[in-house]
């Protein structure tokens, strides 16, 4: 399930995934309002960012263009996090579901692996992870090959997959079927400080 709590993207940000999302599947926008149940001109009214949609249009937008591991190559690249000896994780940029974990990521979490796989991780952002990716538009991060993204945050210990203070960087990647997600990892501070 989708978590209701990813902010509202603004219009633009859903138009340009939206579009980009039609176009790598070679489908007109008649067809997108099909599978969303709406109109054409509603889907033409979000692609040019001039509406934005509703919270349960934007939950099925989510569900449509989710990431999933399709390919040998997608699967290559979850393999690459899972054995990788950095803290790190995988999901899927629009719905933040967690696609794979390295172990020491997971030696972190209060749940196995296994029970986290599939799920959203939105409701574990810290403040600071709500207000990057509420710049993410304008740090361009829906451009072709966008820049690292890296930022400072707080600990959230207390919870099942925990946070550590330190400074997060933020990868886009893009799957073979053109969907993207979002390689993340955690380099603690480097002044010792707790």
């Amino acid at each position: 399930m989708v978590q209701s709590l990813i902010p509202d993207s603004n219009a633009r940000q859903i138009g340009r995934s939206l579009r980009l999302w039609r176009s790598l599947r070679r489908l007109k926008q008649s067809a997108a309002a099909d599978l969303l149940k709406v109109s054409q001109a509603t889907v033409s009214r979000w692609e040019a960012g001039t509406a934005t949609p509703s919270p349960l249009d934007q939950q099925a937008l989510r569900v449509l263009m989710s990431a999933r591991l399709d390919s040998a190559a997608d699967f290559a690249l979850a393999r690459l996090v899972q054995r990788s000896s950095e803290p790190m994780h995988l999901v899927c940029d629009v719905t933040h579901r967690l696609l794979a974990l390295s172990p020491a990521r997971e030696r972190r979490c209060r749940l196995p692996g296994a029970e986290l796989l599939g799920q959203g991780l939105w409701r574990y952002a810290t403040p600071q992870i709500v207000e990057q990716e509420g710049q993410l538009d304008r740090l361009g991060w829906f451009e072709p090959a966008p820049a690292a993204i890296e930022f400072d945050t707080q600990a959230s210990l207390n919870q099942d997959m925990p946070i550590d203070r330190g400074r997060m960087r933020w990868v886009r990647l893009q799957l073979s079927d053109g969907s993207y997600v979002r390689l993340t990892d955690t380099v603690p501070p480097s002044d010792g400080a707790p």
